[in-house]
C-alpha cells in the first residue's frame, strides 16, 4: 500500500466513508505516511524562511560590498591611494620606477579632478539629462504632465545629528535642495501626497523623519506626508514607492546629477515618474571667464558626484535594472 493511498484512506475515514482496510499493517502504513506529511508541512515553511533569510543576507552583503568598492574608486581616495603607494615604492630600489609612475599618476588625476572646467564637463551630461520644472506662477496653469502627478517623492540626501539644530539646518545641501523643490511642487499640487525617504544610521532618528519635520516647518501639512524609513538605496526606494503609489503618476525629486540612475531604477520598478531634477552643481556661466578654468574643492565634489553616479549607473545597467 503506497503512502498516497494511505492518506486517501484516512481522508475518507474522516469524512465518514471508511475505506476497506485489509489488516492492521495498512493502518500502520497510513500512520507513517501521515506523520511524514505532517513533518513535511512543518519543514516547508522553515525552508522558505531560510531561503528568504539567505536572500536578505546576500542582498545586505552585496550592498556593503558595493559601498566599499565605490568608496575606493572615488577621486580623492583613489588619488591618495596611488600617491601613498607611490611614495612607499620609491623607497625601494627595485620598485622606484613604478613608485614614481604611481605618484605622478595620482597627483595628475587630483589636479584634473579639482579643475572647474573638467568637473563641470564630467557632471554636465548627468545634470542635463532631464529639464528642470520651471517657475510655477500662481496666475499660470500647472503643466499638464505635472498636474497628473498624485505623488511627490523626495529622495533622501543625508543629514547630521548635531544637537540644537532645527530640522532644516540638519539637512545636507543635497537634502535641503531636494526638500525645498518638493515643497515647491506640493504648493502647486495641493492634492498630492508627499513621500520622503531615508533610513537611520542606527544611532539617531531616520532621515525620513528629519525630512518630514523640515517639510512641516516650511508649511507643508503633516497629513500630506508619508515616510519610507527602511529603504537603504535608490533601488529599495523605487520598490517601496511602487508599493505605495501603484500605477499613480509620481513626481520624482532628486539631485540633477542623480536623476538618470534614479529615474531608470524607478521606471524599471514599474513606477510612472516625471523627473523633477534639482540641486544643480554644474551651473556653467553663460559667458567666458578665466576663473572657470581654475581649481577649487567644489570642483572635487562635482567630480566625485559625477564619478559616483557614472559607476552606479553602469553597475545598474550591467544588472539590467535601468
Amino acid at each position: 500500500m503506497t503512502a498516497e493511498n494511505a492518506i486517501a484512506n484516512l481522508l475518507h475515514a474522516v469524512g465518514g466513508h471508511r475505506p476497506p482496510l485489509q489488516n492492521t499493517a495498512c493502518y500502520e502504513h497510513m500512520s507513517d505516511a501521515l506523520c511524514r506529511a505532517q513533518n513535511l508541512r512543518c519543514v516547508l515553511p522553515c525552508i522558505a524562511c531560510c531561503r528568504d533569510r539567505s536572500a536578505a543576507h546576500a542582498h545586505g552583503m552585496l550592498f556593503w560590498l558595493k559601498k566599499t568598492v565605490s568608496f575606493w574608486l572615488m577621486p580623492l581616495p583613489a588619488c591618495l591611494t596611488l600617491m601613498i603607494a607611490g611614495l612607499v615604492l620609491t623607497c625601494r630600489e627595485r620598485r622606484r620606477r613604478l613608485g614614481r609612475i604611481l605618484l605622478t599618476t595620482g597627483l595628475a588625476l587630483l589636479i584634473v579632478f579639482t579643475n572647474k572646467a573638467v568637473s563641470r564637463w564630467l557632471i554636465g551630461p548627468l545634470e542635463m539629462a532631464y529639464p528642470p520644472i520651471p517657475e510655477l506662477a500662481q496666475s499660470s496653469p500647472v503643466p499638464a504632465e505635472l498636474a497628473a502627478c498624485r505623488y511627490i517623492v523626495v529622495l533622501g540626501g543625508g543629514h547630521g545629528d548635531m544637537p540644537g539644530l532645527s530640522a532644516t539646518n540638519k539637512l545636507s545641501t543635497s537634502g535641503l535642495g531636494r526638500l525645498i523643490e518638493g515643497v515647491r511642487l506640493a504648493q502647486a499640487l495641493p492634492e498630492a501626497t508627499v513621500i520622503v525617504s531615508g533610513p537611520s544610521d542606527g544611532r539617531g532618528e531616520t532621515h525620513a523623519r528629519v525630512l518630514a519635520r523640515a517639510a512641516e516647518s516650511l508649511g507643508l501639512a503633516a497629513r500630506r506626508i508619508r515616510l519610507i524609513e527602511t529603504a537603504r538605496d535608490t533601488e529599495d526606494e523605487a520598490q517601496a514607492v511602487k508599493a505605495i503609489a501603484g500605477d499613480g503618476k509620481v513626481a520624482l525629486v532628486t539631485s540633477a546629477w542623480h536623476m538618470p540612475r534614479a529615474a531608470g531604477l524607478f521606471r524599471k520598478a514599474g513606477v510612472a515618474v516625471l523627473p523633477c531634477p534639482t540641486d544643480y552643481r554644474g551651473k556653467p556661466n553663460p559667458d567666458f571667464r578665466w576663473t572657470d578654468y581654475s581649481w577649487d574643492t567644489d570642483s572635487l565634489d562635482r567630480s566625485t558626484f559625477a564619478v559616483h553616479e557614472s559607476i552606479g549607473y553602469f553597475w545598474a545597467w550591467l544588472q539590467g535594472k535601468v
